[in-house]
């Protein structure tokens, strides 16, 4: 249902307000570069510091903007099961056409802790559900295991997974074949990931360079690996840039070189530092972004 490259969009801010106008243009140049879904309010939005009115207010200027061009996957996931199951609701009413839902961060569950949340919110929410496995910024990890459990429930099409194993792909889809998608969640082993059968990712780096990103997945479709390599290759200084400071921060800074959108970020996000600033910059110049 959900394959291909998507954007885990940032969700653009100016004067401590979200800019909803700069977010129109983002998700315009998403579209016109190839992106095949969008999801709002995820890590990369910076759904942690919304408000819950700011996070619906997202996903609802994201629908009307897209007009189902593209699928549209709302980030819902939160530390508690009601409060996931809250905003859940909340973007099946905004009129999201799936939901992402990361496992639970802080409060480290156990891996029965984790299937019954995820089975919680996918029958209190008929929707499309991804599931995001993180952990190294939840402090949990939804082993294999669990997710051919999950597997099971109709609502459950997805995960995306930012393990940064390789290997973690290849045991998800040597056990569950096509009957779970794989996404990429780690923009620096997408081409490895697709390699073993993933079927598309959710990308940070695409924010900035969609046509790039959407392109390496575009010729896995079409059979050309040896494209898709040399995209894949030729996108990874942008995203080793993307994570050299707290993330969205250098997302944002290169839409701003760019003249996409303000660079604001909140706390505890901090801006680039110059440093940062200016090392990116000469990696936009090389891909002719700026």
């Amino acid at each position: 249902m959900f394959t291909g490259t998507m954007t885990a969009l940032v969700t653009p801010m100016r004067g401590g307000a979200v800019d909803h106008k700069a977010l129109e243009g983002l998700i315009e140049a998403q579209i016109a570069g190839g992106i095949d879904g969008l999801v709002p309010c995820g890590t990369t939005g910076e759904a942690a510091m919304l408000s819950d009115a700011e996070q619906v207010e997202v996903i609802r200027t994201t629908v009307a903007v897209v007009k189902k061009r593209v699928p549209v996957i709302a980030g819902t996931g939160g530390s508690a099961t009601h409060k996931t199951i809250a905003s859940s609701k909340a973007a099946k009413d905004a009129g999201a056409d799936g939901i992402l839902v990361v496992t639970p961060y802080y409060v480290r569950p156990t891996q029965e802790g984790l299937y019954l949340h995820f089975r919680a919110v996918a029958e209190a929410v008929p929707l499309p559900m991804v599931v995001y496995n993180v952990p190294a910024r939840t402090g949990c990890d939804l082993l294999p295991e669990t997710v051919v459990r999950l597997a099971d429930i109709p609502s459950i099409v997805g995960i995306k997974e930012a393990s940064g194993l390789v290997t973690r792909t290849q045991q998800i889809i040597g056990r569950l074949g096509d009957r779970l998608v794989v996404l990429s969640g780690d923009d620096a082993i997408n081409y490895p990931l697709y390699a073993v059968g993933a079927r598309g990712c959710i990308s940070v780096t695409s924010n900035v360079a969609p046509a790039l990103i959407s392109g390496a997945w575009d010729a896995i479709v079409a059979g050309d690996h040896g494209r898709a390599r040399a995209l894949h290759a030729q996108s990874l200084p942008l995203t080793e840039m993307m994570f050299f400071e707290a993330s969205p921060s250098p997302a944002k800074t290169a839409l701003g070189l760019m003249g996409r959108l303000d660079p604001e970020v909140r706390l505890p996000i901090v801006p680039m530092s110059p440093a940062g600033r200016d090392k990116l910059r000469g990696v936009l110049a090389e891909l002719g972004l700026v």
